[in-house]
């Protein structure tokens, strides 16, 4: 049913801002409230993805951050939601297991499409994708996480008696800069001393990546790849005796509850200028309309800071130059207004950012061009 609905977003919305590698849309509705999307690009091909898609029933969230290219976080783009919205048929509703199948199917999906690249794009095997995907159905909320984009709840606790806005972590990061998740992962391999490296200031598994759960990077999950021709001319082959990394989510369900206000969905683009509570502070601070992007904004105005320069300096550089002071960076903030009610009139719609922001833009430019 969902298929349909969840092709990419052609369409280039958002109001100029004079950042032309900024896309963001205007409130939407969903089930239980409404919903606001920004996107940057600072790579040359925007890697991150992200969609939001609503339906009488439910409301889906998905934020993809792709590394290696933008093959992976694309291919979750166009499969995942229709795979879970099968499987919830099949099996009666959404579950653990449902959202488990999906990934798997997601994943060796990718790892066909990948094998059958290999010829004529061999770096294809070094491309992922973190995949963080929320659901929101019959007043519950289900988590699912590869990687280390992140989502917080906003909600309401009673401190001295008197009521005070809180972040709360619901995903799990996946990321050996953490002591817990490292020890995770050399408690995988104890025979492997050198599974994970420290160099140039930073844990990365084999010294090459920081995630230890993505959807594809199979130069890393299957041995094989690093004996093929191909991947050993054109790609970065390595000793590989077994799989380093994992597509096996961290999953969470929860009851939403009345003080539950707000849910931030981010690519750790925002996460690595921004905290938890930073960020939840924003959204209580400011009105809804741009919330989205002005957490965007904060993000960049941080990490720019930190090289003694504005976010105005850097709308002026070019996309590729861009990545030397942030990363893509993706944040869908969904408010929760209500206590959902199935048929409550809620229309079957799907938001998608553009695959590609840069292009999006020039191609809008052009039209506009050619109809002066």
């Amino acid at each position: 049913m969902f298929r349909k609905f969840v092709k990419p977003f052609n369409k280039c919305l958002g109001h100029p801002n004079g950042d032309e590698l900024l896309w963001h849309t205007a409130l939407k509705p969903h089930l239980s409230g409404e919903f606001s999307i920004a996107v940057v690009q600072a790579n040359s091909i925007l890697e991150d993805q992200s969609q939001v898609l609503t339906s009488p029933s439910a409301t889906y969230i998905g934020v993809y951050d792709g590394h290696g290219g933008p093959e992976a976080s694309r291919f979750v783009n166009r499969n995942l939601f229709p795979l879970i919205d099968k499987y919830a048929t099949e099996e009666g509703g959404i579950s653990a297991d449902v959202i488990k199948k999906a990934f798997q199917t997601t994943e060796d999906g990718f790892f066909q499409l990948v094998k059958l690249s290999m010829p004529i794009r061999p770096q294809i095997a070094s491309a992922g994708s973190c995949c963080l995907l929320g659901i929101i159905s019959n007043n519950e909320l289900h988590i699912a996480n590869l990687g280390d984009s992140r989502v917080v709840l906003g909600h309401k606790v009673l401190v001295n008696r008197k009521p005070k806005l809180v972040a709360e972590r619901l995903s799990k990061d996946h990321n050996v800069s953490i002591v817990e998740v490292r020890k995770e992962v050399q408690a995988q391999h104890p025979n492997d001393s050198h599974i994970v490296v420290y160099c140039h200031g930073v844990w990365r598994i084999k010294g090459i990546i920081q995630v230890s759960r993505s959807i594809g990077d199979f130069y890393l999950k299957k041995p094989e790849f690093n004996r093929d021709p191909y991947f050993m001319q054109h790609g970065n082959p390595i000793t590989l005796n077994r799989p380093v990394l994992t597509a096996e989510p961290s999953i969470i369900s929860r009851k939403l509850r009345p003080q539950d206000l707000f849910l931030i969905f981010a690519s750790d683009g925002l996460w690595e200028n921004l905290s938890d509570q930073e960020a939840v502070d924003i959204v209580q601070k400011y009105p809804r309309m741009g919330i989205a992007k002005r957490l965007v904004g904060v993000a960049i105005d941080k990490a720019t800071k930190k090289r003694d320069l504005r976010y105005n300096d850097i709308k002026k550089l070019q996309k590729g130059i861009r990545r030397r002071f942030h990363d893509d960076i993706t944040v869908i903030v969904i408010f929760l207004d209500r206590q959902m009610e199935p048929d409550n009139g809620t229309k079957l719609g799907s938001t998608s950012a553009p695959i590609d922001i840069f292009s999006c833009k020039e191609e809008k430019h052009k039209h506009l061009v050619e109809h002066k």
